[in-house]
């Protein structure tokens, strides 16, 4: 789990708010509001005293409130979704390379900031692409105050794909970035290739129009 993440979330259960920890780590409460949404707040003295019992006592009503629907709207869904075929992850992945995936130059590229899409990609490249782990490369794109190490490592462990896998890496240095992109992108953005090598049945080529015969066909029937 990304180290930002474990501190925030040890944090919350320290009972610390979201302003206290946003000051403390440097990252913004939108971000910490997705990261902490399902872990239950309960005031330590430090919070008590700062905001008072009374402000305390409404946002903590508003909370059970917020938990209790949560939890009612994840059961709904458990119960819509049920259990998840073959066919239904094939159409999962059809999905996420129409948003994440690359549609021109014939390459297979998907990009993505969260390790959880990037794995569920390579997935599906694996199960219906015939694509491997010793075809796919990683380009990883940061910004000026990441540590180029650090942030190869976390993608490299995270998708289990060695080092020597990992191709050049590209940091932003444009000036008119949002400051706000480190702290919302620890880690940058993954940018998963998929390279034939003479290996890949067909070629990459190949398994490009393939993806976009399936996303042309899901179209048009949708």
């Amino acid at each position: 789990m990304n180290p930002l993440k474990q501190n925030a979330i040890k944090l919350r259960k320290a009972g610390y708010s979201y302003n206290m920890i946003s000051k403390e780590l440097n990252i913004a409460k939108s971000t910490l509001s997705n990261w902490l949404t399902n872990i239950p707040f309960i005031p330590n003295k430090e919070v008590l005293q700062r905001v008072g019992e009374a402000k305390l006592k409404s946002a903590l009503y508003k909370q059970r409130i917020k938990f209790e629907n949560i939890a009612k709207m994840k059961n709904e869904a458990a119960k819509e979704v049920g259990r998840v075929s073959s066919r239904d992850l094939f159409m999962l992945g059809i999905g996420l390379y129409l948003g994440e995936g690359s549609k021109s130059h014939e390459e297979v590229r998907i990009v993505n900031a969260d390790p959880t899409i990037i794995k569920l990609s390579i997935n599906w490249l694996t199960e219906f692409g015939g694509v491997h782990k010793e075809h796919l490369r990683v380009a990883v794109h940061g910004y000026p105050d990441h540590d180029i190490n650090e942030i190869v490592n976390f993608w490299s462990k995270e998708l289990h794909i060695p080092i020597n896998h990992f191709i050049k890496t590209q940091i932003d240095a444009r000036l008119n970035k949002s400051t706000l992109k480190r702290r919302k992108l620890p880690y940058g953005t993954a940018h998963v290739y998929v390279r034939g090598g003479g290996t890949l049945l067909g070629g990459v080529r190949s398994l490009h129009r393939k993806i976009m015969g399936w996303i042309e066909t899901t179209i048009k029937q949708v």
